[in-house]
């Protein structure tokens, strides 16, 4: 245990004890100044991030960052402020410039601060501290490891983009003057990897990387490497194809990014403004009736895992999608109170998601997956940021395989995919059991009935 905090110390210049003492200050300081509501989120990070390129380090980058953010209200007024800087005198003044902020407001009906007996006040731990005592020699050593078994899977492997190592460490303490204080530490490790493979015109790259709170779960280097190696050969000697209507499956690690989209859909900041496609659908379908979204925020461990949100409110788990049909959105206090709601505990975003199928089986791996498929396109990679959630219109620029009666015939690149949020969701014919992680999202490969491809 002695050892543990002797760690946590060589990375945090204080503890949550000092933290919370600070909290206090800066509220105590909040309500003598006249404020009605206060709240404080107190910060510190160390990190390491190491790169090296053809065995030769390129960057070595340790960052230690600290910062206290100070919100005031007075009635439904409200002030922000910040600094880096945790002296006393520095602190005070913060907090002086978000009451004064405060005070040439305009009110806001919707401001305030989370009901009382929404905050979570007996947060549990969800094991999301696992310090990496590495030093920037030992990361470099850790990337030339991917990076060098890159280079051994083929003599076409000539080249790369390097490889990189990251170890960072964080932690917090939240207050307001409801009563809650809660804070922790976290910690997010990986390792990547993005080699070239070929040369002059048919020249290609790939990448993948692994990403853990704890560094003892990441993969070997030599695996990412390898495999990072593997889908970069693959994609040699890509082709364009014509312009036409097919099936397509999206790989795992791209498909998160049609959970993403959902999210963003019914996320309250654009559900008020009346920003996107989904105004208004509680309680409607949206997706195939096979489809649900599950919230899981206290998987011990987990990336996206949570105990309370910015806000202090609790997580909780829930279903956001059953059979189709929008049961949540993700909504702070504030966007709940413009929309008329209860907040979801989502202040700073969503928790641990998975996207599911009720027809997916344990075999449903890529192969079977390819299977599904049958004829059609495979999508590796997007390019652009080609969605209007407005309208829903979905176009981007992609890249992956043709396949055909399950079996992937050659790489295609320079296309652009197209269709609408609202076809791709409703039209989801099946989910893999292949599922990564990616960020706060679990998901398999989504096999979409129908897109348009647009090419030579």
């Amino acid at each position: 245990m002695a050892a543990d905090m002797d760690v946590r110390q060589r990375f945090f210049p204080h503890t949550q004890d000092e933290l919370k003492e600070i909290a206090s200050d800066i509220l105590r300081h909040a309500k003598e100044l006249g404020a009605t509501d206060a709240a404080t989120e107190i910060s510190e990070g160390d990190g390491l991030s190491v790169s090296v390129r053809r065995g030769e380090v390129e960057t070595i980058e340790h960052n230690r960052d600290k910062m206290v953010g100070v919100t005031v209200f007075i009635g439904n007024k409200r002030g922000n402020a910040s600094t880096s800087d945790f002296t006393r005198a520095a602190l005070k003044d913060t907090v002086a410039a978000a009451y004064n902020i405060a005070r040439f407001t305009a009110e806001d009906s919707a401001a305030g601060l989370a009901e009382a007996e929404l905050l979570e006040m007996a947060p549990q731990d969800l094991d999301l501290y696992h310090p990496w005592d590495i030093d920037a020699e030992e990361a470099a050593d850790l990337a030339r490891r991917a990076e060098d078994a890159a280079f051994a899977v083929d003599k076409r492997i000539q080249n790369s983009e390097g490889a990189s190592v990251s170890a960072q460490h964080s932690q917090f303490v939240l207050a307001t003057s409801r009563g809650f204080m809660g804070g922790y530490p976290f910690s997010r490790h990986y390792v990547a990897c993005a080699p070239i493979a070929g040369s002059g015109r048919d020249m290609q790259r790939d990448d993948w990387y692994t990403s853990k709170r704890n560094a003892a779960d990441l993969a070997e280097p030599e695996a990412i490497g390898r495999y990072a190696a593997h889908r970069a050969l693959a994609r040699m000697g890509a082709r364009g194809l014509d312009t036409r209507k097919c099936r397509v499956m999206f790989e795992a690690p791209l498909a998160a990014g049609i959970l993403g989209a959902f999210v963003q859909a019914v996320s309250g900041g654009a559900l008020y403004r009346k920003t996107t496609f989904l105004v208004d659908s509680l309680g409607k379908p949206v997706f195939a009736p096979h489809i649900q979204v599950l919230e899981d925020p206290h998987v011990k461990g987990g990336m996206g895992s949570a105990p309370f949100d910015e806000e202090g409110v609790r997580t909780q788990r829930r279903k956001v999608v059953e059979d189709g049909v929008v049961q949540g959105y993700f909504l702070s206090t504030y966007s709940a109170r413009k929309l008329g709601m209860k907040t979801t505990g989502n202040a700073g975003g969503s928790h641990n998601l998975s996207l599911r199928s009720s027809r997916t089986l344990p075999g449903d791996d890529f192969e079977e997956m390819l299977k599904k498929l049958g004829t059609g396109l495979l999508l590796t990679e997007l390019m652009g940021q080609g969605v209007n959630y407005v309208t829903g219109d979905y176009s981007r620029g992609a890249s992956g395989f043709w396949v055909e009666n399950g079996k992937i015939q050659y790489p295609v690149e320079e296309i652009t995919v197209a269709s609408t949020l609202q076809e791709m969701f409703r039209h989801i014919e099946a989910i893999g059991a292949d599922t990564v992680v990616r960020g706060n999202k679990e998901i398999g490969s989504v096999l979409i009935e129908k897109m348009t491809i647009a090419g030579q």
